[in-house]
């Protein structure tokens, strides 16, 4: 196939296009530049042309036009993810979903959106009921719910409610699929494992239905000590107490507090491993009967009583991937991994990696719970030096027992458990069958047969110039 992008271009040129060169290029492009990796092979990426649609009957007409005219399409939100899911690797038309952004019914315990609301947008609508989102990522003030939903996995909140795609954490997705008559459809239950995290390869999310939990003005805290596995222990016993409702508990290896947390830093030295919390208003009697039982660890800031001179602003944007952002403008070199600490070994594997890679690795972790237990996720500061050292490390964690959700490569399946999602790959047959969206981000599509033992390369990305 050869995409007529002119025609397509003059077919929907009633509709909003985006004409200057920089914005085209400003929206071809996510937070890949976060992997050296990725940045060396997708920099050059840049869309032939990108179109905002107002509407899902504007949603439908871009597919529909684009199918008939042989162009890719790639779906995208606000860009902050990390892997180049919104990186079109073949050209062609950028659907840019920023004007679907309508929160259309909020009800006790749910909510349903159009995908291109910012988070913090949505949160404050469901705040004015009294509830709130459960989980989010820590781009809350940046990223969209439609792209949390296609290319995220979890964040704050995940200690609470587990990972996004787990039984009840969405409810219904509304589908567009690209076909030579688009087709609308609603997902629910199993079916919802077609087309979240699936970076918009097989439909077009247009609504979103999610629940929602009791609004509170959570108490956001940092905790200090002197010991890495005490700060781990901490945290998790923490998350293991049931009368005591938390939203995010993260834990920053010394000295990435001091290094890398500027409005931290005068409060710590080179030796504090960190804890960042959000406990809610009711739990904090028993958060401080926990905490004055274990001498080991130390409250340095709480929100509702604080005493810095210079406040350190959301705590949660401490957290989750903006650890590794925070790190990135002191340090370009830094770079970072994403580890499974599996229940019940968690513990004793976070303490292995430590021993076996501090400080060529920070641990950073996040509790997660997992089928009702609580583990860890880990994304550890890696101190780039090489392609080949990056995979060593990766390959002996793996040995190890941590499985590694790869952020240096932009495919759904090495980025994820290096294995074909079967119910993601017959529904993108059933509903993209020219393979037009988001091409080069499913590998079982192109390459039925890879091995998974080289970094894929999508053979039709685009060429440098």
């Amino acid at each position: 196939m050869t995409p007529n992008i002119t025609a397509a271009k003059a077919a929907l040129s009633h509709l909003e296009i985006e004409e200057k060169d920089t914005a085209i290029r400003a929206k071809s492009r996510d937070f890949f530049w976060y992997s050296p990796v990725l940045k060396d092979r997708l920099d050059h990426i840049v869309a032939d042309f990108v179109v905002s649609p107002r509407t899902e009957a504007e949603v439908i007409e871009v597919l529909k036009v684009c199918y008939a005219h042989d162009v890719p399409v790639t779906t995208r939100g606000a860009g902050t993810g990390n892997y180049g899911q919104a990186m079109p690797l073949s050209g062609g038309c950028v659907m840019h979903l920023t004007h679907m952004n309508a929160v259309k019914e909020i009800h006790p315990g749910r909510v349903i959106v159009e995908p291109g609301c910012l988070l913090k947008d949505l949160d404050a609508a469901c705040n004015e009921t009294g509830q709130e989102i459960r989980m989010f990522s820590s781009t809350w003030a940046t990223a969209t719910i439609g792209g949390f939903i296609a290319g995220g996995s979890g964040g704050v909140g995940s200690c609470t409610w587990g990972s996004l795609r787990d039984l009840g954490n969405i409810i219904r997705l509304r589908v567009v699929t690209m076909e030579e008559e688009p087709r609308i459809l609603d997902f629910r239950g199993e079916e919802l494992a077609r087309v979240s995290h699936a970076y918009g390869t097989n439909g077009i999310i247009t609504q979103v239905e999610i629940p929602l939990a009791p609004a509170y003005d959570w108490v956001e805290m940092f905790v200090a000590c002197d010991d890495f596995m005490d700060a781990a222990r901490f945290a998790e016993e923490l998350a293991n107490e049931d009368g005591i409702l938390i939203k995010l508990a993260s834990v920053f290896e010394a000295p990435t507090a001091k290094d890398y947390f500027q409005r931290v830093a005068p409060h710590v030295d080179d030796g504090t491993h960190l804890i960042a919390l959000m406990v809610a208003p009711q739990s904090m009697d028993g958060f401080l009967t926990f905490l004055a039982r274990r001498p080991v660890a130390r409250l340095i800031y709480r929100s509702d009583d604080n005493d810095w001179p210079r406040t350190p602003g959301a705590v949660f944007e401490y957290g989750w991937n903006h650890t590794t952002l925070r790190a990135l403008k002191v340090d370009p070199s830094i770079t970072y991994l994403q580890v499974r600490y599996g229940f019940p070994d968690h513990l004793k594997l976070v303490e292995q990696m430590r021993d076996q890679f501090s400080p060529e690795v920070l641990q950073h972790l996040e509790v997660l719970r997992e089928n009702g237990k609580v583990m860890f996720a880990g994304l550890s500061l890696v101190k780039f030096t090489t392609e080949d050292r990056l995979d060593e490390i990766i390959k002996l964690h793996e040995d190890a027992g941590a499985m590694i959700f790869n952020p240096h490569r932009y495919t759904l399946e090495e980025g994820g458990r290096q294995t074909v999602d079967d119910r993601q790959l017959q529904f993108k047959k059933e509903a993209d069958p020219k393979g037009l969206l988001n091409p080069g981000k499913m590998i079982a599509w192109d390459d039925p047969d890879w091995a998974y033992d080289q970094m894929y390369s999508y053979p039709k990305i685009q060429a440098a110039e």
